[in-house]
Formats: structure tokens, C-alpha cells, sequence
């Protein structure tokens, strides 16, 4: 790992971000109350899925206010065609927890953010690097197998977690716009860095993917030995 690996990563993927960003409505506010709402309806749901439902449910409830004097049942209602029939709850007992701890306003710090219903590492690093424009190295599974791709780590399973991922991430959301940067990795990791069958011949990286140039060495290896057969 060096500085300009990481200079280079944080270049490649803002410069891709500049024609491959995908528009969605919880992009266009820095309100840390419609972040979280958002954060919590993406979980396992593709963002498309989101849009609509997010649009009815801020319409409904437009601040942490009106969540915290909702019922349960209308809740569930507008969240049901999301399959978050178990999470909703998560919803109300957010706001309430917010408007009965914080008055309403939302923590700028990752361990207050934590003590919300629901928050967990991953909605409250969104909440400070979108919201408050701090690094925080957010990690879900999609930048966790790019970091893991890109530095050749070669790591298995459950790698979020692991040390060398959260030391990575640090340093690639250590930029001027944290937020932009988020927005960035999570498109690149959703369009082109994707899970199977990743677009190598459209990514940005080639060159510096640790990942990528292992699979030219298969490749080469396997044409070798069927030319030699």
C-alpha cells in the first residue's frame, strides 16, 4: 500500500463518478434525518426498489418529528413493499429516540450515532461522511471486495471487519469531499466492480488492480498449456 496508490484510486474513481454517477433522491440532501430513513430502507434492497418508497415515506413524514408521533401500523404500511415488515419499528423508535435524547437534532459523533435504534456502523459512517463531510471509513461488503480486489489481499468470507480492510478505507475516504467519494465507490462497486463477473475492459484501474492481474495470469497460464497440449 502507498499514498499514490491511494491518490490514484481516490482520482480514477471521482473522475469516473463524473460520468457514471446514478441519481437518486437522498443524493441531493445533506439532512442527516433523510439519510438515515434512506440508509435503513437499503439494506438487501436494490436502490431502484428505494426511490418510491422513500419518495412516499418523506412526503408522510417529512422531519424526525413527525416519524416520532407516527403509529407503528401506518409505518409498516408505506415500508411493506420493501420486505422491512421486521425493521420497521426501527423507524419510529429512531426518530423518538432522537427527538427524546437530542431534541431532535441528530449526533455528529460515531459512537452517539451507534446508540440510535438501528444505527450501526455502516448508516453511521454514511450519516458523518455524507452529512457532517467527515473521512469515515465506511465499509459495506461491496467496498470491502473492492479494497480486498484492487491490494491483492486475498482475503475470505466475512472481510468488512478485518484490520487491513478497515486501515484501507481510512486512508482512500481521507478526501476533500468524503461524500462524493462514498457516492463514487458505491456506484463503481455496483456498475463495474461487481460481485460476479466484473467489467474489467471498462474499469478505470486496470493497471493498478492487484485483482485484475491475477486473472490475466490465469488466463495466460491456461492459453499456455492449451497451446502446448
Amino acid at each position: 500500500m502507498t499514498s499514490g496508490l491511494c491518490e490514484t484510486i481516490q482520482h480514477s474513481l471521482l473522475q469516473w463518478g463524473n460520468t457514471y454517477f446514478r441519481d437518486y433522491p437522498w443524493r441531493h440532501t445533506r439532512d442527516p434525518y433523510r439519510i438515515t430513513i434512506a440508509e435503513f430502507m437499503l439494506h438487501r434492497t436494490r436502490a431502484d426498489q428505494v426511490v418510491p418508497v422513500y419518495l412516499d415515506f418523506i412526503k408522510t413524514y417529512p422531519d424526525v418529528f413527525t416519524l416520532a408521533q407516527a403509529d407503528y401500523s401506518e409505518v409498516q404500511k408505506v415500508t411493506e413493499h420493501l420486505g422491512l415488515h421486521w425493521r420497521s419499528g426501527h423507524f419510529i423508535e429512531a426518530a423518538r429516540y432522537i427527538v427524546q435524547k437530542w431534541g431532535g437534532r441528530f449526533p455528529d459523533t460515531e459512537e452517539e450515532l451507534r446508540e440510535i435504534p438501528g444505527v450501526g456502523e455502516y448508516v453511521a459512517g454514511a450519516i458523518l461522511i455524507v452529512c457532517y463531510g467527515k473521512p469515515y471509513p465506511a465499509i459495506d461488503s461491496n467496498i470491502a471486495r473492492f479494497l480486498n480486489r484492487v491490494y491483492g489481499l486475498h482475503l475470505a468470507g466475512e472481510i468488512r471487519r478485518r484490520k487491513e480492510i478497515k486501515m484501507l478505507a481510512r486512508e482512500i475516504f481521507a478526501v476533500q469531499d468524503p461524500g462524493r467519494f462514498l457516492f463514487a465507490i458505491l456506484d463503481f462497486t455496483a456498475l463495474v466492480c461487481k460481485s460476479q463477473n466484473p467489467l474489467h475492459d471498462k474499469c478505470p484501474l486496470q493497471v493498478i488492480c492487484k485483482y485484475y492481474q491475477d486473472e490475466v495470469k490465469v488466463l495466460k497460464s491456461l492459453s499456455s498449456e492449451s497451446q502446448n497440449k
